[in-house]
């Protein structure tokens, strides 16, 4: 009897309990999860003009492009200008602190470009920027 007893107790000591690893890796990953940052695009490429005081702009999280047709891209999705204000304050509802940058193609009209400016101020963003490429 004592040697069953010693038995259970030498076989009780050798497992390592895993539990609590497994939860601070977990809770690791929901940590690395939360804290990304995403980079978000608009949807399309586009041939952006050149400029020689072009400035490198940080935190810019609303992205429309302006393709040399005249579509409107935002989040990888063609919308119309009617509803580009809608989706600017949608996509300022998840960070406030965002910043509108137009991806204009050369060979958009101007008559575009003001209008999405326009909607964006209309949506309450004021800081807006154009996309350019470094000589």
């Amino acid at each position: 009897m004592k040697q069953h007893f010693q038995n259970l107790v030498e076989e009780e000591e050798s497992n390592i309990d895993m539990t609590p690893m497994l939860d601070v890796v977990f809770i690791m990953l929901i940590f690395f999860i939360v804290t990304a940052s995403f980079v978000k695009e608009s949807g399309i490429d586009v041939n952006r003009p050149e400029a020689n005081t072009a400035v490198q702009k940080d935190r810019a999280n609303i992205l429309i492009a302006i393709s040399a047709e005249g579509e409107i891209w935002i989040n990888k999705r063609r919308v119309d200008i009617r509803s580009v204000a809608e989706n600017i304050i949608g996509l300022r509802a998840e960070n406030p602190q965002g910043t509108v940058v137009i991806q204009a193609d050369q060979k958009a009209t101007t008559d575009l470009l003001i209008k999405v400016m326009d909607a964006s101020r209309e949506a309450g963003v004021y800081d807006v920027s154009i996309a350019t490429q470094e000589q």
